[in-house]
Order: C-alpha cells, then structure tokens, then sequence
C-alpha cells in the first residue's frame, strides 16, 4: 500500500498553531507588547485601527535586531530566551516558545523594522501568511516597530467570528491594561484611530493605577505587602465599600507574568469575609515573586495559568498577606464597647420592648460589663414584681391579666407597644381588619413592606413585589428593545459620566440597545458620556446612579450568566429600576403589580428562579385549625 502519512507544509503549520495563540486581535498585541518588554523597552507605543482587525502596531525602544535574528523571529521553534530543557524550570521572560511571530505572520500581513543600538541602518521584512515578500536594509529609529495588519485576512471564517469594534476593543484595552499594570517602570502609550486613550509615563504602581482605571481609584487603595522565605506579596488592594458586583479588576502576576488563578482569587476574597458582601468582588493588584523552579507556566497556549508545587501554602500566605493589610488600615470594623449603641438601642427595643425603659435608665456598657454576663439587667423601673409575674406565667399558665395587675399603677401612665386584636375584645364576631398602616382597601394589603397579600375566591395569593416587578419589567423591556420602542424622558441637567476604556468600549458596543430601551447617549470625550434622556417609566432619582448600576449589573450578568445583550440589559434593567423590598406601596400599586404580573408569559418565577408568588388554598388554610 502506498504510504498516506506526510508532514504538512509550514504555512498550514504555522495557521494552526495560530488557532491556539492568535485567538483574536488582543491576543496579537499581547504578544507583541510582551516581546517589547523582554527586549528591554523603556517606552512602548500602541497604535490600533479598527480595533485592530485593520492595523496593529507597538514601537519600541528595545536593543533591535540584526538582520539575522530579523529573518530567524518568524521561524517556528525560534527563540532567544532558552537554550535547553533546563531553562524551562528558570523562565523569568514573557515569551520562550517561540510560536507568536511566526502563528501571527501566517494569519495576517506583518512588516518589520528593527536596528540595533550603535548600527547605522536596520532591518525591514514584509511577510504574507509565512511566505517572506521582502527583506533589506533601510533607515529606522533604535529598538523594534512590528505593524501587523488585516489580521485573518487568509482565514475568512476566523475573521467573520470575530465580535464588533467596540468588544474587541474592550478586549484590546484589558490586554493593554495587564501588561502596563506589570511594568509601572515602562512609559506605555495607546492610540486608536488616531486619537490618543492611554499616556502613561513611568511611575510608582499606584501611578499607574490610577492613570489606568481613573482618579476614583485614588483614595481606595491600600497598600500589601508580606515577605516570606519562599514568596513575597506586594500591590494594592481595594476598600470593601468599593466592591463591585462583577469581576474584572482583580489581577494576579507571577513573577510579572499576568496569570488567572480561581484559586488565589478565593484567597483574596475570603480575607474580606464579613466585610463586603458574597457576591461583590474586591479590587486588587497583586505581585507574587517566587522561585521560577516552584511553578510551571508551560501549562496553557495563552501562558495565563501557571501551576505551584505547593498551592496550599501560597494560599495561605495571600490570604495572611490580604487579612494583614485591611487590619493594619483600619478598614477591618473595630469593636468600642465604651460607644457601641448595641447596649443602648437594640437592648431597649428587643430585650424588655413590652416595658418603656427612662432614657436616664439605660444602661451603660461599663455597668454591663462588670455584672455576671449571664445575668439579666433589670433598670429600676422594672420592677421585681413584673418579673416574678412572668415567672407566674410560664410556670402556672396564667393569662396576661395577672401580669398587669402586677405592674405599679405609677407606670400606668407610661407608653407601652402593644398589640392591639379585634379577637380579644367582648362581643367580637370573629372577622380580623387588616392593619390600617397598610393603605389597604379590603382584599390586597403588604406584610413587612416585602409582600402582597391578595384574596382570591378559592384562597390567598402570597406575592414577592421585588421578584414579580422584576419579573414584569423584565418582559416589557424585553419586548422594547426587540420592537424598538422604548420612550425617552429628557433629563433637565443631564449628567456626564467618565468611564474607563473598556467600560467605554463597552457602553458603545450596546449604544443601539440602550436607546431602545429609553437612554440617550452622547459621546463626550474619549473616556466620556453625556446622558440627555433615561426610559419614561422609571421613577427619576439620580441619572447617573441608575446607570452606573445598570452597567455594573449588565457586566454582572455577562460574565455569570453569558447571556445575549438584549436579554442582559433587559434582566440588568430590571433588576435595577424594579421596587425593592421595604418600599411602602398603596392599593392601586398593589393591584397594578398583581395585574401585570398575570399577564407575563411567566409569571411563576422570577429572574434568580425563585417563585414570585405561593397559593394558600382554602382547604389547605382550614387544615391549619382541623384536627
């Protein structure tokens, strides 16, 4: 038989290596910009059109190349960073595979310039999906300018998956972000289309911080830092109160390599247990240097997960190193007995609420603390004798009438809660009012403001108002923003709203949806919106407000649920304009949502899942009092 086994020819080589390393646009920059790093850089310029499916650029100051090395960069296998497999378990360098130039030239249409420091003329190579076009010399500055453009130009189908401008440049952005973040030292500087994102001089990392993500960050940071004999931890953390519900500004690198570690970020988030809530993420910026023979990188295509010979350990030491930082900064809450308004409130309100207690009998945290902590504090306007009548009580099942009469007629005057039932007064039919506080005309009335109670001919409807407006909400913005349709409330002062790049980014990917929904948007700026009009029917309060946390919770329900956009912003919408639980609602609101609710395609369940309301049957309600 003849034989069918072959090696396949370098260009089909090098396109499917490209499926592993080139997924999309960013994964070229962040190639490019790593090798600038190693190659010495002090300054790195980006410059990217059409969020690089046209034009991506990075300059750099580097030591160059000769023309050799030029021409060797593109070969497959071609490296400078090791020499033998001893070298893999000493990696301190981004790049060592030698597997970037060549998958990018094989993909699109690459032009180099190099000059090595003290030559008097360089190197520029055109290369075409691996076939090499040209190679001279000519005139260029010092360092390396590697430009690649019309990314998967020869492979059509990879670029028609390619998402819109406005994610891939988000995508761009955060690429950007992590390798800026890992060299505060290096001046870094973006342009897209010609207009300037990013100029970020060399600087502390709190610097750089803060020229990434905006001023806001400024006053949030706090410092960690934690040696140990085998790793030392350093960077910036955030302040619990400015938590965000989505993630996406936690960074970890190892060794200054950018790495994605579910296992560290649970570290980190478990320090700030009781301090933020379960679903918030914290910020952090955090360095971890350990011994490059402990780790293997050599893990993953994207070199963003890395493994430790002893996981346990570093877990711990994170998670000391985090814990430390929040106590040494005051954020962790402190317990001040001598003004803890525990003892004088809740004591008042909870432990003897039946009694009205003097303010000048309340307790002082001193008095407590010097009594048997198991004993109960008695004020002396609580009298023994009440106390014995309570006894009574339980012990021989008297009724209440016995405890008052044991009460002083001097305290009769006084302010006591009481509950007041049309079932203890003489002559009662035995039909119950609903509470007067509850705005209710007869059949609908709320429980603790969180719930609707309805009559029905066979029963009672219990209704979760914050789970059912989310539910109906939900469905109406659904169909505004498939119908187009949403109406537009103008704002008298409209707000600006200053984002980061990839919030930015990402605002202008889903610009169209949201004026379907209500919004009008302007661009102001590079970084900057202008809101002039929200949707007609959420109530007004703070324009800026509502939509920071519709982004928020946009971003939220993107990364957690992966959902579509238009379903994303309708539940992010929704859950963000919908009444909440504690909000007083009269009869005709009531009503409102019940109706409304029905008249969903689902009604049953809101959007976490859970029931938005329970039927109490009649027969099962008189199997309460049957025996």
């Amino acid at each position: 038989m003849n034989d069918i086994i072959q090696l396949l020819p370098d260009a089909i080589a090098n396109q499917i290596a490209a499926g592993e390393v080139v997924q999309r646009p960013a994964s070229a920059l962040k190639e490019l910009m790593e090798n600038a790093v190693d190659a010495g850089a002090t300054n790195i310029q980006v410059l990217v059109k059409e969020a690089g499916k046209i034009l991506i650029q990075v300059i750099d100051n580097g030591k160059g190349m000769s023309m050799t090395d030029a021409r060797m960069s593109f070969e497959r296998h071609a490296t400078s960073k090791i020499r033998n497999s001893d070298d893999l378990f000493g990696i301190r360098t981004f790049g060592f595979r030698g597997e970037a130039l060549a998958s990018i030239a094989a993909v699109a249409q690459v032009e180099m310039k190099t000059r090595q420091k003290g030559e008097e003329l360089g190197t520029i190579i055109h290369i075409e999906g691996s076939e090499v076009r040209k190679q001279e010399l000519t005139s260029c500055s010092e360092g390396t300018s590697i430009a690649v453009k019309n990314l998967f130009y020869n492979v059509p189908a990879r670029r028609n998956f390619l998402k819109s401008n406005p994610v891939e440049m988000r995508h761009l952005v955060d690429e950007f972000q992590r390798v800026a973040l890992a060299h505060p030292e290096i001046g870094f500087s973006f342009i897209q289309n010609d207009m300037e994102l990013f100029n970020l001089s060399p600087g502390k990392l709190s610097q750089r911080i803060v020229g990434l993500f905006g001023k806001s960050y400024q006053g949030q940071l706090v410092a960690c830092k934690e040696e140990t004999p085998h790793l030392i931890i350093s960077g910036y953390i955030g302040k619990p109160e400015n938590a965000k519900k989505t993630r996406g500004e936690q960074f970890f690198f190892v060794n200054n390599r950018y790495i994605k570690s579910s296992y560290l970020n649970h570290a980190v988030t478990n320090a700030y247990e009781g301090l933020m809530g379960s679903d918030m993420h914290p910020f952090y910026v955090l360095f971890l240097e350990i011994d490059p023979s402990h780790i293997d990188i050599n893990v993953h295509p994207t070199k963003t997960e890395i493994k430790f010979d002893d996981e346990r350990t570093v877990y711990a030491v994170v998670r000391s190193a985090v814990k430390q930082a929040l106590g040494a900064h005051n954020v962790v809450p402190t317990l001040d007995f001598s003004l803890d308004v525990n003892f004088t409130e809740n004591w008042k309100h909870d432990t003897v609420r039946r009694f009205e207690v003097g303010q000048e009998n309340t307790p002082k945290a001193d008095d407590l603390g010097r009594e048997n902590s198991y004993k109960t504090f008695q004020s002396p306007s609580f009298k023994k004798q009440s106390v014995s009548g309570w006894e009574r009580l339980f012990e021989t099942g008297g009724s209440t009438r016995e405890i008052s009469q044991t009460i002083p007629n001097e305290e009769e005057d006084k302010d006591f809660l009481t509950f007041p039932s049309k079932a203890n007064e003489p002559n009662a039919k035995g039909s119950l009012e609903f509470p007067t506080d509850t705005d209710s005309t007869g059949t609908t009335f709320q429980v603790e403001l969180s719930y609707i109670v309805a009559q029905m001919s066979s029963g009672l409807l219990i209704i979760d108002q914050q789970a059912a407006h989310e539910r109906i909400l939900y469905e109406r913005y659904l169909r505004q923003l498939n119908q187009s349709s949403g109406a537009s409330q103008q704002c008298l002062f409209p707000p600006h709203i200053q984002l980061s790049q990839a919030d930015f980014s990402l605002v202008m990917d889903i610009k169209e949806e949201l004026h379907s929904l209500g919004f009008v948007i302007v661009e102001f700026g590079i970084d900057t919106i202008l809101i002039q009009g929200v949707p007609a029917d959420v109530k007004l309060t703070n324009e800026k407000a509502l939509f920071e946390g519709l982004l928020e919770q946009y971003k939220h329900f993107k990364s957690e649920l992966s959902l579509d956009k238009r379903e994303s912003l309708a539940r992010s919408l929704a859950r963000k304009s919908s009444i909440k639980k504690g909000a007083r609602l009269d009869a005709s609101e009531m009503e409102t949502i019940v109706g409304q609710l029905f008249s969903c395609q689902n009604p049953n369940y809101g959007l976490s899942g859970n029931k938005t309301f329970i039927k109490l049957d009649l027969q099962k309600i008189h199997g309460f009092f049957t025996r």
